[in-house]
């Protein structure tokens, strides 16, 4: 068995103990957009992204959830298009084969404004309505183990906004904060589960109004924050016994709305806490098919001990 016990060299200072710590938030669930056309939402994020169609729930055509490694989805239902202000991040195992399988997209996507184009580590995505993701390569320094899913999403916020975003989630939902700089200016990081965050950006360019779009997060504890939103106002709906969302992020002392984004807020007895996802392998296909190859599994291998 290894490992160091107490006494021996390195001892009991051989970790920072705090690096593992999490805050109240366990899991990143979803991001939610609504989309006007699911052909073409199966052609972006399924064929394009390489990513996968939840085959258990809403597998008709007025919605439809796409599976993001092994604990968040976008949820894709149909109406007017919603364009989430900022971009969201993922995580994705081959960032060659994502390009070659989004330029094979475009006969499907012509005319709307899918765009991409490749940086320095990442690839940038337009979907075919406006929401803008950043794909990155694994790396286990920056985003932990994980080989495919959602580290996080940023929000682009107006001047001033960070500190008191931070603050807001630090004292009203037990999610730590901290403001630092993210690509030259200051932004709130808020940890919403292990190795995934919530950023929200200083941004002097003007933003559209809130258009109704949301993220899913869960609490472990659930009725604390409830309680203090519920006393400054800000519950939006009672959905039921492990579910309630809010909008309004605000200065904790003038109560000024920072920045609007809807908050599904589940608790751990939630009956999808924790449901498995299915993600496939993209580079699958009826042509160099072989057994056992089908699923993709969405983490690193077993790192040796140091």
């Amino acid at each position: 068995m290894s490992g160091t016990r107490m006494g021996e060299s390195g001892g009991a200072n051989r970790y920072d103990r705090r690096t593992a710590d999490l805050g109240n938030s366990v899991e990143l669930g979803h991001v939610n957009v609504t989309i006007p056309d699911q052909l073409k939402a199966t052609a972006f994020y399924i064929s394009g992204l390489g990513l996968t169609r939840d085959p258990y729930l809403m597998t008709g055509i007025d919605n439809m959830w796409v599976n993001v490694g092994a604990s968040s989805q976008f949820h894709l239902p149909a109406g007017k298009p919603q364009v989430l202000r900022g971009r969201t991040g993922l995580l994705l195992p081959d960032l060659a084969a994502l390009l070659d399988r989004l330029a094979a997209a475009r006969k499907w996507l012509d005319g709307t404004a899918f765009s991409f184009r490749e940086g320095d580590g990442f690839v940038d995505v337009t979907c075919p309505w406006g929401n803008r993701l950043r794909c990155h390569r694994p790396d286990a320094a920056r985003f932990g183990r994980r080989t495919l899913g959602m580290p996080y999403v940023r929000f682009d916020v107006p001047q001033g906004a960070a500190p008191g975003i931070a603050r807001f989630y630090r004292e009203m939902l037990g999610m730590p904060g901290a403001v630092a700089e993210e690509e030259g200016a200051p932004a709130a990081r808020v940890s919403v589960a292990a190795d995934q965050w919530l950023i929200f950006r200083e941004t002097d360019a003007p933003l559209p109004p809130f258009d109704g779009h949301h993220i899913q997060i869960t609490l472990a504890d659930f009725s604390g924050p409830h309680a203090r939103l519920l006393e400054r106002g800000l519950i939006t709906e009672e959905s039921n016994e492990h579910q309630y969302r809010f909008t309004d992020i605000v200065d904790l002392d003038s109560g000024k709305v920072l920045f609007a984004v809807e908050h599904e807020v589940r608790s751990m007895r939630h009956p999808m806490f924790g449901r498995r996802l299915v993600n496939r392998n993209p580079a699958v296909n009826n042509r160099n098919f072989m057994p056992g190859h089908e699923d993709w599994a969405p983490a690193m291998p077993p790192a040796e001990l140091a």
